[in-house]
């Protein structure tokens, strides 16, 4: 998505009388307010999109990860039976609780970063730029900006995120298939629980991990930007088949620099709180702590394990995700 301003309102030029007449009232020339729920409305219909097309992934990843070997010899054994035995309707079972989450997540993401996109033209790099404007009257956001306003909006939907996060972690690795063998019901007891123990400070535990994770919006909304650009000028997609590949693309970027950060986020967020829970005994007190242990306990290798199946998602899911966003955006008065 690209911002713009009106050049002429950023860098006033001094014209002669001759021609001050040919030039309308600066009340005029000023460009309209930018309609600032936009971003967040949009963001909404992206949360939508990426679990339409992401659930039945995360679906056929439970079922694998929770049930034996002699159960499902793959993923594409695991799809069909679903298919055939539950129809379609198998794969979204559970889709609720995300869909909320996404919704919610998405919308301040989105919403937050459409408005540090157009904070940061208007009062830093339109500014520091001066005369470098374009001669075309449109200021255009660097990719290095874009990168930023990620940085921002990551940092600005880790407070959501966090707890969000956190209780569907806690939720994941409850492996008794008896529900009354395990420690939470479900996600409002698991809150409730987390917060009579620990209070809030417990119920976002991991926020500097998830911090540090969304910092790597930087290569995501960065490359986004690049990505847009080059599939403009290059190709002649439609700009929706642009959205679509620059989005898929970017959030594969994302991925391959933020993955390690990802793992660790997950130990942290699945390492016991300790009593009064009665969850087990608590391991890592730094973010460094789980880091280290990740290196330790698996080599490399353990801050890449289960890459392949979440790059393979990331595509679709994201890409559907920018096209619902980027189109929303380009309908709302």
């Amino acid at each position: 998505m690209s911002i713009a301003i009106n050049s002429e309102s950023a860098n006033p030029q001094p014209t002669s009388s001759k021609h001050s007449a040919k030039i309308r009232a600066p009340e005029e020339n000023a460009p309209l307010p930018a309609k600032k729920y936009k971003g967040f409305v949009a963001g909404v219909f992206s949360g939508i999109a990426k679990l339409s097309v992401g659930h039945p992934f995360d679906t056929i990843k439970v079922r694998l990860q929770s049930s034996s070997k002699n159960q499902f010899s793959g993923p594409l054994q695991c799809l069909m039976q679903t298919i055939q035995k539950e129809g379609v309707r198998g794969l979204y079972k559970g889709a609720t609780p995300p869909l909320v989450g996404w919704m919610a997540m998405d919308s301040v993401m989105l919403g937050s970063l459409t408005l540090y996109r157009r904070l940061l033209l208007e009062h830093v790099f339109v500014k520091s730029t001066g005369s470098s404007v374009p001669k075309s009257g449109q200021a255009q956001l660097p990719a290095f900006g874009h990168g930023i306003a990620g940085v921002m909006a990551g940092s600005t939907v880790s407070f959501i995120a966090a707890p969000v996060e956190h209780v569907k972690a806690r939720l994941q690795i409850q492996y008794a298939a008896q529900k009354s063998e395990r420690l939470y019901s479900g996600p409002i007891d698991c809150t409730k629980q987390i917060l009579r123990a620990h209070g809030l400070r417990g119920l976002c535990h991991g926020l500097l991990a998830t911090l540090i994770f969304r910092s790597f919006f930087f290569f995501w909304w960065g490359s986004y930007d690049v990505l847009t650009q080059l599939l403009k000028s290059q190709t002649n997609l439609s700009t929706p088949s642009v959205n679509f590949w620059a989005g898929g693309l970017s959030a594969q970027v994302f991925w391959i620099t933020s993955y390690p950060s990802d793992v660790v986020k997950q130990r942290i967020m699945t390492d016991p709180l300790g009593a009064p829970l009665r969850d087990g005994e608590k391991k890592f007190k730094k973010w460094r702590e789980a880091a280290i242990a990740v290196g330790r306990e698996n080599g490399w290798r353990g801050y890449w394990r289960g890459f392949l199946p979440c790059f393979l998602r990331a595509f679709p899911a994201n890409a559907m995700a920018l096209v619902a966003f980027e189109g929303v955006m380009r309908s709302l008065p």
